[in-house]
């Protein structure tokens, strides 16, 4: 059969590499391996992705007063939740599973009928490790599930936490090419998240999902439901242990595997993550799962640990987390206030979210109603502060620090405060802490901020505490949580920083006579009044336009202009325009009492959030910059800003925290960059200074960092072709990447390579490399038709260097490229005569016969699966050297016409190919002839064809009517032992031919 055809030629490395492993070390840390057979027995049909023996049992152990009936309906609700799609079926028994469910239901008390909640899960709040003993946590491999179209979909690792499916893991051999992306591919094609994948999938085993992992043994991302390949993750840390402790308890050095698996799946840290850890957030009005990173699981559960260690000293409760801007701050305090809520030794807490704008203000108030956050409350005044921290009654309060200033007296002397303060090490802190901790004399103060502390600094640390958790920049550029930041000084002569006052009004004035320019120089000789002068901004605006146009338009991404003040703003926004610059807005504050030209130039306060969301945010709006002057330099969120042109004098944390405008990350997004006008690079060191070197490393790194980086990758593509005497023998060129994982090596090289030159481009010393591009790319096109590999595309390398390869292509032709010939063709004996060695042959033969099974699998699988696994044995034996050249030809010939005889075969039986198809299955690999079969087959085909209208594949009625039928024929045929099974590859097959 299909199944057991497949079963043979399965790939060992990945069962022995990577899913073995998993499931030795989930057995090790809690989990029980359950055999795919006998929860089958237990489902009530493979339709179903619960176990609902298992989740009604225990629901009746953690709820012991529960009825059959209420069990009945609980279970009922969790199996036909009602939803639009996929994310909000998740949302709604996200929320249902963690919250519980109430029932009405007379316990016996007194009271009568009323409402209770059931418990689906114990998730031991006392942070014990109960979870365990209190829970069932079970695994399974090759869980199949059936979707709505009859095919079945068999994950390699699901995980159940009392019958539910929690987490799905896809595992792949580290030897494949790309291996996590085609495990992250298909638990995509799973979930149906793309439209091709319509009715592919099986979305309704993910309605309870939680987590979702790809692994190969070596490598490890893990992600949630709906999550795009940009953003999934690796696991770095497996917290609670160290990484020298899980070495030794191991006995081998941790792959990224096994710390995803300890770290994630250990039960413990799963049901934290499962119920604190995840939000569903509103994004341009539809609903985003997200789940924590690494560092964020971390910081929260050691701030908690803190909390519980010093429950009896209050004043030590506090501390600092520092996770550099862009890695998702305002997220950790959503989780971190999630985890305080449920709390028990908090005793229902009162939090305090304090920010020092209002702009950030709001913007953290949205986001933690956005995550669905239980009814935060934003402060509007100083009174109704106070009124607030009075009441003491567990609400989530967000305010300013300013409003403090306004308390004069103590507001609670509670110990159940939490107090959370972001962008905690601004020095106007300092004057404020001690109002802060008048009104709140006994409150825990967290303080969270995305750059790290001065190294003089101790007055955050005396407000907050220690260093709880940091996380770097080179951390976050590490995992791929935010794009490395480059630098980049330009027009030097136009420079304010760094020159004096007299060179630069010298330059800029030079052509008044000597007694205006004395007067000038005498009244507006200032660093603002030299670097608005509206000379200078036009060379400048004529240079940044010209840089946009040819460095960041082409990849599609957008600017930020960041000007000394109001007037130069203006002056830029005016100068712009009259230039023909791309769209661009002016955002800054304005007022009733400004200029006409300010008003008319600025957007207005009521349009702001439109222009940024609406416009500057979406991809496909034409607005490409922004302007500011002291607005959107913090808190300011917008993946697609990819530069940022500096004419300010920013210092110190304010440099830090502008600059992490650019580095967010999305997707063919490469690195941010800096643009300096103003000269910055000329204090830029003693900036740094102030802080650790460790901490600000990868903080901005000169552009000229990157052409090392460039010949590094173009030295490491060349390699692959080194021993190559002849560099334009294609013959030769090809041989090297003859296998498919080295194939995979040298395309990844190629993409880092081209990469790295698209980050360059167009500067000149690019143009020293696109010899090598063109020669790389005729190698990549050759090797894309001779092993038929499409894997071999352009995705990844960025629109500059798609634009070199395509007027490439384009002037040249296609005379230079290797042309794939089909092995139907007449024409194929033609083409392969016309390579020059055997070895040539051998391999165009090869790859055409692969690409053909491949081709045809699907509609005739057992026929071109025994082909299949006999071309791979030949392969093997050649590998070997149990065979020579001229007898691999002579083999790889018999398979080739053996593969072009379908027809005929089908016809010596006296059949059309469609029941040669469906007879091969009914074979079972038995390759003598059976009448019966052939018989049975014709039978079948004849049922089907009757039954194949328009559109049948979508119609389950006509489906089920074809599998009746099958079945009644496959039961006359006295083949009932085998009638499930085959009757699934039969009507497989039929979706593929009729």
């Amino acid at each position: 059969m299909y199944g057991v055809l497949m079963s043979k030629i399965q790939n060992i490395d990945e069962l022995n590499k990577s899913e073995l492993p998993a499931s030795a070390l989930l057995t090790a840390h809690g989990w029980k391996e359950v055999s795919a057979e006998l929860l089958e027995q237990e489902r009530g049909s493979m339709r179903e992705a619960i176990v609902q023996p298992r989740l009604e049992k225990a629901i009746k152990a953690l709820n012991p007063w529960i009825s059959k009936e209420n069990i009945s309906k609980v279970v009922r609700q969790v199996v036909q939740v009602q939803a639009m799609n996929l994310i909000e079926a998740n949302e709604t028994l996200h929320t249902m599973l963690t919250y519980g469910l109430s029932v009405q239901q007379d316990i016996g008390d007194g009271q009568g009928a009323k409402g209770h909640t059931v418990r689906f899960f114990d998730f031991c709040d006392d942070g014990t490790s109960e979870v365990e003993r209190n829970n069932e946590f079970i695994f399974c491999r090759q869980y199949a599930v059936q979707n709505n179209k009859g095919q079945m979909c068999i994950p390699d690792i699901v995980l159940l936490i009392n019958g539910i499916p929690v987490s799905v893991i896809e595992c792949k051999s580290p030897t494949v090419p790309t291996p996590i992306e085609k495990g992250i591919l298909q638990l995509r094609r799973y979930q149906e998240l793309d439209e091709s994948f319509e009715g592919t999938g099986v979305p309704r085993l993910f309605e309870t999902v939680q987590v979702v992992a790809s692994i190969c043994g070596t490598q490890a991302k893990y992600a949630t439901v709906g999550t795009p390949p940009k953003f999934w993750g690796e696991w770095k840390k497996p917290w609670p242990v160290t990484l020298d402790d899980f070495r030794v308890e191991l006995g081998h050095l941790p792959s990224a595997q096994d710390v995803l698996i300890r770290g994630i799946f250990s039960p413990a840290n799963f049901m934290d993550l499962f119920r604190n850890f995840i939000v569903f957030e509103v994004e341009g009005g539809r609903s985003i799962k997200k789940l924590a990173r690494y560092q964020q699981f971390i910081a929260v559960n050691k701030a908690v640990t803190r909390i519980r260690q010093n429950k009896d000293n209050p004043q030590d409760r506090g501390g600092v987390v520092w996770h550099t801007q862009g890695s998702g701050k305002s997220l950790t305090m959503v989780y971190m206030a999630t985890k305080l809520r449920r709390l028990p030794e908090a005793e229902n807490p009162t939090l305090v979210m304090v920010t020092d704008r209002k702009d950030l203000d709001r913007q953290l108030t949205d986001t933690f109603s956005n995550c669905g956050f239980p009814n935060p409350v934003r402060a509007s005044r100083i009174t109704h502060l106070a009124e607030l921290l009075a009441e003491h009654s567990g609400k989530t309060i967000l305010t300013t620090v300013q409003k403090f200033g306004g308390i004069t007296k103590e507001a609670t002397n509670s110990k159940n405060v939490f107090v959370m303060v972001d962008e905690a090490h601004r020095t106007q802190y300092k004057s404020l802490a001690a109002k802060m901790r008048r009104a709140l004399p006994n409150a825990c103060f967290l303080g969270f901020t995305g750059t790290p502390i001065d190294k003089k600094d101790r007055s955050t640390f005396s407000t907050f505490g220690p260093y709880i958790h940091t996380y770097t920049i080179k951390e976050a550029v590490d995992d791929g949580a935010t794009v490395p930041i480059y630098y980049e000084g330009r027009m030097a002569d136009m420079h304010v920083e760094g020159q004096t006052i007299d060179a630069i009004f010298e330059r800029v004035f030079k052509d008044y006579d000597e007694e205006e320019r004395d007067l000038i120089k005498s009244k507006f000789a200032t660093e603002a009044a030299i670097a608005g002068a509206p000379k200078r901004i036009e060379q400048i605006c004529l240079d940044l336009i010209s840089h946009y146009e040819s460095h960041i338009a082409p990849n599609g991404f957008k600017a930020q202009v960041v000007a000394v003040n109001r007037e130069t703003a203006v002056l830029y926004y005016e100068t712009l325009q009259k230039l023909g610059a791309p769209e661009t807005a002016l955002i800054m504050s304005i007022n009733h009492n400004d200029p006409r030209r300010y008003r008319d130039a600025a957007v207005p306060k009521d349009k702001i959030d439109t222009v940024i969301e609406d416009q500057f945010k979406n991809d496909d709006h034409p607005l490409s910059m922004l302007i500011v002057c002291d607005m959107l330099l913090t808190g300011f969120d917008a993946p697609v800003e990819q530069v940022m042109y500096l004419d300010a004098p920013l210092k110190e944390h304010t440099l830090l925290q502008a600059i992490a405008r650019v580095n967010r990350i999305k997707e063919g997004k490469n690195y941010g960059l800096i643009v300096d006008y103003w000269g910055i690079s000329d204090n830029l060191q003693e900036a740094l200074d102030k802080f650790n070197d460790e901490d600000v490393e990868y903080a901005l790194l000169p552009l000229e960092d990157e052409l090392p980086k460039l010949d590094a990758r173009h030295q490491a593509v060349l390699a692959f072709f080194r021993d190559v005497k002849d560099k334009n023998d294609m013959e030769a060129l090809l041989a090297v990447i003859e296998q498919e994982d080295v194939r995979a090596e040298f395309d990844m090289a190629f993409k880092k390579f081209s990469q790295s030159l698209d980050n360059v481009l167009p500067n000149p010393v690019g143009l020293n490399y696109t010899g090598s591009l063109k020669w790389l790319n005729d190698i990549r096109s050759a090797a894309r038709n001779r092993f038929r590999d499409d894997t071999i595309d352009l995705t990844g390398c960025g629109e500059k260097v798609k634009a070199i390869i395509e007027q490439y292509v384009t002037s040249h032709g296609i005379k230079q490229l290797v042309q794939p010939v089909s092995i139907f063709s007449d024409k194929f004996e033609e083409h392969i005569e016309k390579l020059k060695s055997p070895e040539a042959k051998a391999s165009e033969m090869e790859h055409a016969i692969r690409h053909e099974i491949t081709v045809q699998l699907e509609e005739n699988p057992a026929f071109f699966l025994s082909l299949k696994d006999r071309l791979e044995k030949l392969i093997e034996a050649r590998r070997r050297q149990r065979i020579d050249a001229a007898e691999h030809l002579k083999q790889l010939q018999m398979l080739m016409n053996e593969v072009r005889s379908v027809s005929a075969q089908a016809e010596e039986l006296g059949m059309n190919e469609d029941q040669f198809a469906i007879y091969k299955i009914l074979q079972a690999g038995n390759d003598n002839r059976d009448d019966s079969s052939r018989e049975l087959a014709v039978a079948i085909v004849e049922e089907l064809h009757e039954l194949a209208v328009v559109d049948w594949k979508n119609k389950d009625d006509v489906q089920r009517e074809m599998r009746r039928k099958i079945k009644r024929l496959i039961r006359a045929a006295g083949r009932k032992e085998d009638m499930e099974p085959l009757t699934n590859e039969i009507i497989t097959v039929a979706k593929a031919r009729l």
